[in-house]
């Protein structure tokens, strides 16, 4: 093979060295800082590797060096993984979020949601009662809310049964 030609299908390229632990600038560019906030709290401000959010349209992921973004959020699962750091191994955590945005730009994503619970936070018997005052909820409510209800409740139900893990 000529020096210079990119390697094609089946053809081995020599590995990349890895990466220094302690290289902080390597660590910075793959990681990027996350704010998730609610009206009543400020429940993340840390590194992440990657943030999987619920658009309204869809679920959307998050890695370092997105370009900018600005996204309505929905009811779903927001999963994030985070970045090791001085203080430890990175984990991941999940919370439940209704409604807000997303910001990404800068590497910094803020996400101001209307409402966000930390999975582990969830617990099977509430959330099956929510199912069940959901399924029989009055006649009076408009069938799209009473379908939003019902969505909401069994997210809520199969987080729980998770019991927060992801």
């Amino acid at each position: 093979m000529r020096s210079g030609r990119p390697a094609g299908p089946g053809v081995p390229c020599r590995p990349r060295p890895p990466a220094d632990p302690g290289d902080a600038a390597l660590a910075k560019k793959s990681s990027f800082r996350c704010k998730l906030v609610t009206p009543t709290a400020a429940l993340v401000d840390d590194q992440l590797t990657y943030a999987s959010i619920p658009a309204h349209d869809g679920l959307m992921g998050i890695m370092p060096g997105r370009a900018p973004l600005l996204a309505r959020l929905g009811v779903g699962e927001l999963r994030l993984e985070f970045a090791d750091s001085e203080k430890g191994a990175g984990g991941k955590r999940s919370f439940l979020v209704e409604g807000g945005f997303a910001k990404m730009a800068d590497n910094l994503l803020t996400i101001l949601a209307e409402r966000a619970t930390p999975t582990e936070n969830l617990t099977v018997a509430d959330a099956e009662a929510e199912l069940r005052a959901a399924q029989g909820a009055p006649a009076g409510k408009s069938v799209e809310v009473r379908t939003q209800e019902r969505q909401r409740a069994r997210l809520k139900v199969q987080l729980a049964k998770r019991g927060g893990a992801i």
